[in-house]
């Protein structure tokens, strides 16, 4: 895969890095002359010096072979044009803007540009994680679309003793694996739930609170 990261910071060295070491082919425009050396020395990508908002910069960065086209600079208007360029004038099969004012991200939206908010994500992982004890672990992904949770049933828990076909889960809700004494089971429908045991579920991100009452009870 081809990506095109136009922005800087640690973000970028980052993305850049996690991009490259699983061997996708990295490509950053960035408008800093100084931090274009140093990336070009830190990181196994081409590094292109110049304003990744203009036409020319970005043709010349090779936007029209793209893959993916991330857009991560301090200022949204940038990455909102970024991301229109790359998609209308090189038909970029994806483009993603980062919305450093988490209420852009529904302009952005409106305007046919993927859009995520650092801030969105992280508050949402805060409030969930603190609201629930039992959860062990939240990750947002899919720009925040969906979540990865990993509960521990208590013995209270309303689903305990019963197989996993006679819960209901809530719609768009996916036991993904179950830890048991360290050993990990792909559930099936027969499969019985026990207090202690560690639940991977998959949910879209409303769907979430009711997925984590069905397991966990609705006092919780």
């Amino acid at each position: 895969m081809r990506v095109l990261i136009v922005g800087g910071g640690k973000m970028l060295f980052f993305l850049c890095r996690a991009f490259t070491e699983k061997g996708h082919e990295v490509i950053i425009i960035n408008r800093s002359r100084e931090e274009c050396v140093h990336l070009s020395r830190q990181l196994s990508a081409t590094v292109v010096f110049g304003d990744g908002s203009d036409l020319v910069i970005l043709k010349e960065a090779g936007a029209m072979g793209a893959d993916v086209v991330l857009a991560i600079t301090p200022h949204d208007q940038d990455n909102l044009i970024i991301c229109q360029l790359a998609s209308i004038q090189f038909h970029v099969p994806r483009s993603i803007a980062l919305a450093n004012d988490p209420d852009n991200v529904g302009i952005f939206e409106k305007l046919g540009v993927s859009a995520f908010s650092t801030t969105h994500i992280v508050s949402r992982l805060i409030e969930q994680r603190a609201s629930l004890e039992q959860i062990v672990n939240l990750l947002p992904i899919g720009e925040g679309r969906v979540n990865v949770t990993e509960l521990v049933l208590p013995a209270y828990s309303p689903v305990v003793g019963k197989p996993l076909k006679k819960i209901g889960l809530p719609e768009n809700v996916l036991v993904a694996v179950v830890m048991r004494d360290l050993h990990p089971i792909v559930p099936r429908g027969d499969d019985i739930l026990l207090p202690g045991d560690r639940i991977v579920l998959i949910t879209l991100t409303e769907h979430h609170e009711n997925a984590v009452k069905a397991f966990l009870g609705s006092g919780n």
